[in-house]
């Protein structure tokens, strides 16, 4: 199924309350609720039925399971996931998650929903905390290794704790053996951990930096320096211990030195809640904006910089950086892109694509960057590196001024639904850059009169007759013989055959007199108009393969007056490539043909119909080219 994009333009960042509802019946939480009360029945959901098909897309289960009763946000909008009760058990014990408590089932109902949104249980498998911290949240995600962690990383984690961002770390296991393995300091390997805290204390005469580390496990505790019962504590007093919620417990959670944690944790995962996810009186909030896209191929695919030729196709999203952080000389901002619904499409086949983005610092002109400014210019930052993840983020600081992001899949021509949002300490302004059409073409030359004719132009006169007939007007019919026969002749260029509609369209879009045909003048102007065509044709067919791609089709149209929004030019490569991306000169003839007669009818429509003037040239001609 063809990707297509959604409305241009940021959106606006959306809230809990806003939750789309997501159940077939397009009925909310709230409405299934009442007509099941009203109907004095239990729901069972027939979008997630209770049986094999929603636990698994690629394997039967290995035991019968039966499901009984016991007695979120995602890709940057909320989503109301409605679920009945009933739980997969196998000798009436859960089979997944589940609760120490035999009678406490809100995880694992939490846990069907989220399998629901993914298509299955199975489509959970691989998971990683950080995806889990986001989809909960509506967070944005950033990982540090410790070891490569930049200078002021002490001071990145306070800030996130002070925005009120939730911080996980782990140690990394080098393989399964040492999965849950607990080193002689007390820390366990592969495991997840949370940061609770981050703090500063004085130990004779030094301030010292400190973290605070919790095992979700509730016990086994780091025991090195800064430890629940270590000896540094006896040099701190009481009320600086009682302000750093200092126990001697084995609680799970412990404080270490932060010079400590760096050299045992090997990485530190960070997801910044958006501003609607913060408490009222935060103090610390992200400004953050919202676009959603898609990579099309043979439109918006491009690959990355190391495809030249089409990596300026991508999405264009235009940054205006405005104002300094706080004392500081540039402007800091994350950039996160996320490609959309791979765990639920993994049953269809689909794996996760490699991704990732570049920033250029942008011109004046407010117009997309072609592919001779991608040649010559260097980008301003860029994601770490092109990973097959389901995000990739990055934080960045520039100085104030105009960027354009571009998000791109590795590989040309993988198509992927994605969402970029831009995290940043003070606002900054977004909008995208291919959304706009704009048409711009030339004015037809008026007729040289009979008697001022050249010779070149007596010998046209005279074909025409021919072509004509007696009454010295060309029909449809005659126009579609003619034009066949020419350019059936043309040994440069793919042609197949123009059809009797396709020359009414031609005559509709030339035909001044609105007789249904085309007099000598009309003829005249459409045979050089013509001409402008095929020469457009042969200097954007840049391979000589005597057919145009869609990715020259975007410059051919720019050159013939045309500035199309992305969605514009989807369409247009589903109608008029082919299954390879590629246009003979029939379809590109066809392709402007129609456009031009568009924007002439929303022209004359326009001016006259208030309803089309607030329509807007993108949409008229974007219903046009779906009729």
């Amino acid at each position: 199924m063809p990707y297509l994009s959604r409305a241009p333009g940021p959106q606006p960042h959306p809230v809990p309350k806003d939750a789309r509802p997501t159940h077939s019946s397009g009925q909310s939480f709230e409405q299934l609720r009442q007509e099941c009360l009203q109907g004095g029945i239990l729901f069972e959901d027939a979008d997630f039925p209770a049986d094999n098909s929603s636990l698994f897309y690629s394997e039967r289960p290995q035991v019968p399971f039966m499901w009984k009763r016991p007695g979120f946000w995602q890709h940057s909008e909320w989503l109301d996931v409605v679920i009945d009760d009933r739980l997969p058990t196998f000798r009436d014990r859960l089979v997944f998650l589940h609760s120490a408590e035999h009678n406490e089932f809100w995880s694992a109902l939490l846990e069907k929903a989220y399998a629901k949104l993914n298509g299955s249980y199975e489509a959970l498998k691989g998971g990683s905390a950080i995806e889990a911290m986001e989809d909960f949240t509506g967070g944005v995600a950033e990982t540090f290794l410790t070891k490569q962690a930049p200078a002021n990383f002490y001071e990145v984690l306070e800030k996130a704790l002070q925005r009120g961002s939730l911080l996980g770390c782990s140690l990394d296991a080098q393989n399964a053996a040492e999965s849950e393995a607990r080193t002689p300091a007390g820390l366990i390997k592969g495991h997840a951990y949370t940061v609770t805290a981050i703090d500063q204390v004085n130990f004779r005469g030094q301030k010292i930096e400190l973290i605070r580390v919790r095992n979700p496990w509730g016990q086994v505790e780091w025991n090195g320096s800064w430890s629940d019962s270590s000896a540094e504590w006896l040099s701190v007093g009481p009320a600086e211990q009682k302000r750093l919620c200092h126990t001697a417990l084995d609680d799970g959670e412990f404080w270490m030195a932060f010079k400590d944690f760096k050299a045992h944790f090997d990485k530190v995962e960070i997801c910044n809640l958006t501003p609607d996810a913060l408490e009222e009186d935060a103090v610390h909030k992200w400004e953050v904006t919202v676009h959603q896209g898609s990579w099309v191929r043979g439109s918006t695919a491009g690959g990355c910089r190391n495809f030249l030729d089409t990596f300026w196709t991508n999405p264009q999203i235009k940054l205006s950086l405005t104002e300094s952080d706080e004392g500081q000389e540039g402007c800091t901002f994350l950039v996160a892109l996320m490609q959309k619904d791979r765990r639920k499409l993994k049953r269809f086949g689909a794996d996760v694509l490699t991704i990732g983005y570049a920033i250029y610092q942008c011109p004046s002109k407010d117009q997309p960057l072609d592919k001779d400014f991608f040649r010559y210019h260097a980008s301003q930052a860029r994601s770490k590196t092109f990973v097959n993840l389901r995000e990739v983020s990055d934080r960045f600081k520039l100085p104030p001024g105009e960027y354009v992001v571009i998000p791109s899949t590795f590989e040309p021509h993988q198509e992927a639904d994605f969402c970029l949002r831009i995290f940043s300490e003070k606002k900054a302004v977004t909008r995208d850059l291919d959304g706009h059409v704009d048409i711009d073409l030339p004015e037809p030359p008026k007729p040289t009169p009979p008697g001022q004719e050249t010779e070149e132009e007596q010998q046209f006169r005279a074909l025409f007759e021919r072509v004509a007939g007696e009454d010295m007007e060309v029909t449809a019919e005659e126009l579609e013989y003619i034009l066949n026969a020419v350019l059936q002749k043309k040994k440069n260029i793919r042609f197949k055959k123009l059809s009797l509609i396709s020359c009414k369209n031609i005559i509709s879009l030339m035909d001044t007199s609105g007789n249904g045909k085309l007099e000598f003048g009309e003829f005249t102007v459409f045979w050089d108009r013509l001409k402008q065509w095929i020469n457009l044709f042969l200097q954007f067919d840049v391979d000589r393969s005597g057919t145009m791609s869609s990715y020259e089709l975007r410059t051919a149209l720019r050159a013939a007056g045309f500035r199309l929004s992305s969605r514009l030019l989807q369409l247009v490569v589903l109608r008029y490539a082919d299954e390879d991306l590629q246009l003979g000169f029939d379809d590109f003839l066809n392709c402007l043909v129609r456009l031009e007669n568009a924007s002439r009818v929303f022209q004359a429509l326009s001016t006259k119909n208030e309803e089309v003037m607030r329509l807007g040239i993108n949409e008229f001609i974007n219903l046009t080219m779906n009729i």
